[in-house]
């Protein structure tokens, strides 16, 4: 009997992918979300195609002055991440963000893919 030795996710490998997502351009996007992935924002919720999804990043830079503070992560299996964090960046215009982010990942054979992403934006005067 053969077993196979379970993944385990590395925190800081997560976080640069989150990252990434956060600057990078629609090929970033393309080569690090899942075919389908799930989001909910304010004012967005639904599946999204890997295509779907990469056009939403049609401008890379939307963001700097990104901070993620690490708020928990759980693996409910040997292929699947949650992680939540605190982000706080401002926008391209200046103006200041802040949101609870929760993201999903699956270990594809190619590395983690993203399958899940929500923000809830956090109300300026919390911060």
């Amino acid at each position: 009997m053969t077993t196979t030795k379970p993944i385990m996710a590395n925190k800081q490998e997560l976080l640069d992918i989150e990252r990434g997502f956060w600057t990078g351009d629609s090929a970033y996007y393309e080569a690090n979300a899942d075919v389908e992935c799930l989001v909910a924002f304010p004012q967005l919720a639904k599946a999204m195609t890997n295509s779907e999804l990469a056009g939403t990043a049609s401008k890379p830079n939307r963001w700097r002055d990104l901070d993620i503070k690490l708020k928990g992560m759980v693996e409910p299996g040997s292929d699947i991440v949650m992680l939540t964090y605190e982000a706080r960046a401002t926008r391209e215009n200046g103006e200041s963000y802040a949101a609870l982010v929760s993201s999903g990942y699956v270990h594809r054979a190619d590395g983690w893919k993203m399958m899940f992403h929500a923000q809830t934006p956090l109300d300026a005067a919390q911060g």
